[in-house]
């Protein structure tokens, strides 16, 4: 499968999220505070960024995560509301380029760019399977 056959510049997701406590650094590093952790922001925007072509990959593939440039430029606290969207900016014969960001109830919080790569999945888990 070539991504350029399917994926075109300007797809795009969005996703919410109420920050619960086990999205917090506290919640993973016990000294510190209760809001949302870094990892976790990237996570919603890698999953955004994949919500935004899944529905136009064939049967049997799959995209991954290879890259991430992210900044957190604000703290979030439990219980607000993050809404994450990811925008396909690029499209390779196997990568997809998003810009990502994410806002909490007053601001940006985050930013950057991310790529997913596209994978057959049953090669891939064969290959997997071999290590």
């Amino acid at each position: 499968m070539d991504a350029r056959d399917v994926i075109k510049v300007g797809m795009s997701a969005e996703r919410t999220l109420v920050v619960p406590p086990e999205r917090t650094v506290g919640h993973f590093v016990s000294h510190m505070p209760m809001v949302y952790a870094t990892p976790m922001m990237i996570l919603e925007m890698e999953m955004a960024s994949g919500d935004a072509i899944a529905a136009v990959l064939e049967q049997g593939w799959i995209t991954v995560g290879t890259e991430v440039d992210i900044r957190h430029l604000a703290a979030t606290p439990v219980g607000a509301t993050v809404r994450t969207t990811a925008k396909v900016v690029a499209v390779e014969r196997r990568v997809i380029r998003f810009e990502v960001e994410a806002f909490d109830d007053k601001r940006r919080i985050g930013e950057g760019r991310h790529a997913r790569g596209l994978v057959n999945l049953a090669s891939f888990t064969a290959q997997f399977g071999k290590k």
